[in-house]
């Protein structure tokens, strides 16, 4: 059985109107230091969306989460903050954001395979949500 090794991860969280403080969940963040994973994975339910808002633009939405991704791959076309270290795209990623797009207090875990927790997460608290 292969060892297992702390990973964090945040939620990421759509907040349609920052002044009602009201949310849903999107997408997971996910760090293993030990493992040198970075992941991100989203969804943005369009029928939740407009139940909470009819004005937001979900290409926009998917665009600046498609960036987050980019940043979380380390890729060029992520700007300074993809050449960072693994560890500082996750905490620039995980960061406090007063925007429509926020992340959750970060939480930890053990796994022997980030990618499988990260779809795990993913599943468990952005589709089943």
């Amino acid at each position: 059985m292969p060892d297992k090794v702390t990973f964090e991860y945040a939620i990421i969280r759509l907040v349609p109107r920052v002044e009602r403080e009201e949310f849903f969940n999107i997408g997971v963040i996910l760090f293993s230091k030990r493992k040198k994973y970075l992941g991100v994975k989203f969804n943005v339910n369009e029928n939740k969306l407009k139940a909470f808002s009819c004005e937001l633009d979900l290409d926009a939405i998917n665009n600046y989460l498609k960036s987050w991704e980019l940043i979380s791959k380390g890729e060029v076309s992520a700007g300074k903050i993809g050449h960072f270290e693994i560890s500082d795209r996750f905490r620039w990623l995980a960061a406090s954001r007063s925007t429509i797009i926020q992340s959750s207090k970060t939480h930890s875990g053990l796994t022997d395979n980030p990618e499988k927790e990260l779809n795990s997460i993913f599943e468990n608290y952005v589709l089943e949500a």
